[in-house]
């Protein structure tokens, strides 16, 4: 359903499309430089009653350059991911995988207990269990009967 009469012209067209064209750029601009315009690593997180599950994908990062640190309601996945072994740095025709170092910061929704966490890596996916500590745990009550 068209809201403007006969002849008119959309407004917000050409305005959406110039934004359009100027995303499109600055994407071709960043894609050579390594800069990421996406938060890196991406991540999941699951809540439970127990606790949190974080899963981020790291294809190509060795566990070793990898740093997972928690602080009480704050998860940060830190590391540095390097050039793909066998390439040489010569003139990209197009580059979208970053190289360098990275950081994500996670707000929980709650404490966890930081001395139960546990990080596994499996086929490029950091899986990350959070418990939550037995006093944060949800009780139920049962209520008496007079």
């Amino acid at each position: 359903m068209a809201i403007f009469g006969p002849g008119s012209q959309d407004p917000w067209g050409d305005a959406v499309s110039a934004l359009r064209r100027m995303q499109e750029e600055m994407n071709r601009t960043l894609a050579g430089s390594g800069v990421v315009a996406a938060e890196y690593p991406p991540v999941n997180v699951w809540r439970g009653e127990e606790g949190i599950v974080v899963t981020a994908e790291v294809p190509g990062v060795s566990l070793d350059d990898i740093e997972v640190v928690v602080h009480q309601n704050t998860l940060t996945i830190k590391g540095r991911r390097g050039p793909a072994a066998g390439v040489p740095e010569a003139s990209y025709h197009r580059r979208e995988r970053i190289v360098g170092p990275f950081a994500r910061t996670i707000a929980l929704p709650f404490n966890v207990d930081a001395g139960r966490v546990s990080a596994t890596a499996d086929a490029g996916v950091l899986t990350i269990e959070l418990p939550r500590p037995e006093a944060d745990k949800p009780k139920r009550i049962n209520i008496a009967t007079a």
